[in-house]
């Protein structure tokens, strides 16, 4: 990492459904990937996002996990 610029400006990203849960709170619909999910047999395991990574609850957690990691942008 000795090779990045002073300036070099540390991100991160995702994908709503991989990360909020929270699927039936405060007025959320379903999506087109709950819906997808939702029937039998359309994905392994029958895994859905409806607890994903939770970031719904826990987003000022994964603020500060983010801060701890050094992300800036």
């Amino acid at each position: 990492m000795n090779h990045l610029p002073a300036d070099f400006v540390w991100g991160a990203s995702t994908a709503s459904y991989q990360v909020e849960g929270a699927t039936r709170e405060d007025g959320r619909g379903p999506s087109v990937w709950d819906t997808f999910t939702a029937r039998p047999g359309a994905v392994r395991d029958g895994h859905t996002g409806e607890v994903a990574c939770d970031h719904y609850h826990r987003y000022e957690q994964d603020l500060d996990l983010m801060a701890e990691a050094g992300l800036t942008g």
